[in-house]
């Protein structure tokens, strides 16, 4: 047995996956933006309510509040759709 330790690999770079299709993409913007709607809408009706109001009445609070929540996921969609996907970078293996 000898003392040395084995040689030390560079970490090869990581090999891209797949790429998305242009299709996939351009659906997924669509469906963002479509998606942007209900969110327009919650905040239109929410701000309307609230210069009534000076506060959200119990009655619309919980559409207002879904209506964000698609609009926050079809801005979500639409940044995934621009970002692409990132493969993630495989740590270096020991022989």
């Amino acid at each position: 047995m000898s003392d040395t330790p084995p040689p030390v690999l560079p970490p090869s770079a990581p090999t891209p996956g797949p790429a998305r299709s242009g299709c996939l993409t351009a659906l997924m913007a669509i469906a963002g933006i479509f998606m942007l709607l209900p969110g327009l809408c919650a905040l239109l009706f929410g701000g309307v309510s609230m210069f009534e109001d000076g506060k959200i009445a119990g009655d619309i609070a919980p559409f207002v509040l879904l209506g964000l929540v698609v609009g926050i996921g079809g801005v979500a969609m639409i940044w995934a759709a621009i970002k692409g996907r990132r493969v993630p970078a495989h740590p270096p293996t020991q022989p």
